[in-house]
């Protein structure tokens, strides 16, 4: 099959968008949209640019009578560097909804998110990294290299494919090393750095040690401790990796952890705390997909499924039986 350019790409993902606009899709039209995302790596980066310029676009209009949202449309063969232009453009005059915003990249730059904040940035050379809440990365392309440092935090990486200039990311003293892929790389304070590919194959290595790459692919994670020089690599239910991904539309999903656990997830994404007064009570496994930012709304749901009491006070919101 002839490999698609990236005009055409393009223009698929500006029709995609358009018609995901109009309303929600028929399940004939989604399982077409989920096996077009999936055709080609760059289907998802393609698309997530033209969704936000489409957004952007609508939101735009309340700058005033002048402003003419046809212009600002995207085109059908438009060309990738006019694309990623006109997202830059409207990024900056525009407040994406929720609590995601877009940026774009030319070659370097230092990009962060607040609590609960999540943020968008396509990369000039087609590649869109998504960072979750609590989170920062500095970007430093060349002619032979596309370097990001995941400085704290985690982030989603949708890398453009690319032989001629691998794409490394570093993560305090864990690489990861790529042409193009997906996936995910988490490295928060006092926890091993973990990395789970959702496409393609990544290697994981610590370039300060002297052992060999760790190879992973689709639905594998690896585990990198700070203190250690092994990495350790394990397949994943497909489910799990959907789970782990929720973040991206602002929720978290468990299946098994134990309360204490989701507690400490939620405590990234808010200042309000989730105060677990019963030893018992923290060690009960829950389920459930529930709002990034809602401790509060969290706790509740909770205690109603696991016979409990939620008390709300002040910046914090406690649990007991």
């Amino acid at each position: 099959m002839t490999k698609k350019t990236a005009h055409l790409i393009d223009a698929e993902a500006a029709g995609w968008a358009a018609r995901i606009d109009r309303g929600p899709l028929e399940p004939a039209q989604e399982r077409a949209f989920q096996a077009w995302l999936h055709e080609d790596m760059r289907c998802t980066g393609a698309y997530a640019r033209m969704r936000a310029i489409s957004l952007a676009s609508e939101r735009a209009r309340a700058l005033g009578p002048d402003f003419d949202p046809v212009a600002f449309a995207p085109q059908p063969l438009m060309a990738r560097r006019t694309v990623l232009q006109l997202g830059g453009a409207l990024a900056a005059c525009a407040l994406i909804a929720v609590s995601g915003t877009w940026a774009v990249v030319r070659g370097r730059g230092r990009f962060l998110t607040g609590k609960g904040e999540t943020k968008v940035i396509a990369l000039k050379d087609g590649s869109v990294v998504t960072l979750n809440t609590a989170s920062e990365i500095q970007v430093h392309y060349s002619d032979t290299l596309r370097a990001v440092e995941l400085v704290r935090g985690e982030a989603l990486f949708d890398v453009a494919r690319n032989k001629a200039r691998p794409f490394v990311v570093a993560a305090g003293d864990t690489s990861v090393r790529v042409v193009g892929t997906s996936f995910t790389v988490r490295h928060l304070d006092a926890t091993p750095v973990q990395v789970l590919v959702r496409e393609g194959i990544v290697e994981v290595f610590k370039p300060l040690a002297d052992t060999a790459p760790v190879r992973i692919m689709a639905n594998d994670m690896a585990v990198a401790p700070a203190d250690g020089d092994v990495i350790a690599a394990s397949a994943v239910p497909a489910a799990q990796v959907h789970r782990q991904l929720a973040w991206q539309n602002g929720q978290l999903a468990f299946e098994g952890e134990t309360l204490s656990q989701a507690v400490q997830e939620f405590s990234r994404y808010s200042d309000t705390r989730i105060v677990i007064d019963d030893p018992m009570l923290a060690k009960e496994e829950i389920a459930g997909l529930f709002k990034a930012t809602d401790p509060i709304g969290f706790a509740q749901k909770i205690a109603v499924s696991l016979n409990a009491h939620a008390t709300i006070e002040e910046g914090e919101v406690r649990l007991t039986r």
